[in-house]
């Protein structure tokens, strides 16, 4: 793949290069090995015009779909909407939680954000699969939008696994299952992956997975990230177990520390459209503070590389942007390369953090071709000396 330079003069004191960029060279000497396997694809320039393209979108409209509510084996309440594409049935009724789809996409937000991310994915899906029977399945985080609020000692990545896999047995209780997780969602998929292998394996229902914008480790290690690994986020999570009281009275304070760094990795820095950024900053406001903060620890400590082969057994795509500066690209590409020879890499030139927002299309085809890709863990190959082994017990009298 030619490499394409990006990188401006330096100057005589040359600064480090931060790991988002570098990931570029990466991309390019990963493209000449993956026949095909990485993608790049860049935002036309009416994507980032002067006009606001998602004016006057309802981006709280995924609530009117078809409601439940999943317990969680602690307790908690997360709130689920779900929605069946294709045509009504012969008899006029129309498809719902009785009917049996093909297979069921279940998809999982990012940090201080809620269902409402996957807006654009859950409508241009809906036309897409208009002649076949898909569920899709969108959840809260606990802690996140309508779901309730979790307690310090829940508030786990270890929790977060446990969580995705109630949904499944209560939302997806028969047929193959596609995972497709932004940010800390996908960080909850490896969650589950690496508690409930099973479920990837042979014999298990997951069929596929997706990884959008996010990381197996290292997310305070590098680019805007860093801005978390912060001695103020320490007090915080102290705060928060010992004087929660203290933490939401001063909630502004806090919001000023930790609301910056999200905020600025949201976008790419040529994406217009204030309506978008609107809704993601609304997002995070409306995110109570002690899961906030609870959370933020979790991800200084997230390591789930251990879950990567585990995956790696299904169909996979990864996605990112090489703007992105709270999960960089790096991250992505060390991803894609633990996933073996049925996974794909998509990068997304100039853009951030909120891929599923700044430019739906690549990521609403990126699903669509893995669920197109998608097929439960292949059998384990039967070895020559059990066949034989077999054929001898079988000839005995």
């Amino acid at each position: 793949m030619a490499q394409r330079k990006i990188f401006k003069r330096k100057p005589k004191a040359a600064k480090r290069t931060p790991a988002w960029r570098s990931g570029l060279t990466q991309v390019g000497s990963l493209g000449a090995e993956a026949a095909g396997g990485v993608m790049r694809r860049r935002r036309t320039r009416k994507e980032i015009g002067g006009v606001d393209p998602n004016e006057g979108i309802d981006f709280k409209q995924i609530y009117r779909d078809e409601s439940s509510t999943v317990t969680a084996d602690d307790g908690v309440a997360l709130a689920v909407r779900s929605f069946v594409t294709g045509p009504d049935t012969d008899d006029g009724q129309p498809w719902g939680r009785t009917s049996t789809p093909e297979l069921t996409v279940i998809f999982v937000h990012g940090f201080t954000l809620r269902m409402a991310s996957w807006h654009f994915q859950r409508y241009a899906l809906a036309q897409r699969w208009a002649d076949r029977r898909i569920k899709m399945v969108f959840y809260d985080q606990r802690g996140h939008g309508a779901s309730d609020l979790s307690a310090a000692e829940t508030s786990t990545m270890a929790q977060l696994g446990d969580d995705l896999a109630a949904v499944i047995r209560t939302m997806a209780t028969t047929g193959p299952v596609v995972l497709v997780g932004h940010s800390m969602g996908g960080m909850s998929i490896m969650s589950l992956a690496r508690r409930h292998p099973k479920l990837f394996g042979h014999g298990g229902r997951i069929a596929g997975v997706g990884l959008v914008s996010t990381a197996a480790r290292g997310i305070t290690e590098a680019g805007l990230g860093e801005g978390l690994n912060n001695p103020i986020v320490d007090a915080l999570g102290l705060s928060v177990r010992y004087i929660p009281r203290a933490v939401q009275a001063g909630r502004g304070i806090t919001r000023r520390v930790v609301e910056p760094v999200l905020v600025a990795a949201s976008f790419g820095p040529d994406y217009h459209s204030p309506s978008a950024g609107r809704a993601v900053e609304s997002m995070i406001q409306n995110m109570h503070i002690a899961t906030m903060v609870n959370f933020l620890k979790v991800l200084e400590s997230h390591d789930e590389v251990t879950a990567l082969p585990v995956i790696a057994q299904v169909p996979s795509v990864v996605m990112c942007g090489d703007m992105d500066r709270l999960t960089p690209l790096p991250n992505s590409v060390a991803m894609y390369s633990e996933l073996g020879q049925d996974s794909r890499l998509i990068v997304a030139e100039g853009c951030g953090h909120m891929l599923p927002m700044e430019y739906p299309e690549l990521v609403t085809d990126g699903i669509e071709d893995l669920v197109n890709r998608s097929r439960v863990a292949l059998g384990r190959p039967v070895m020559p000396w059990r066949t034989a082994r077999r054929d001898e017990i079988r000839s005995r009298p």
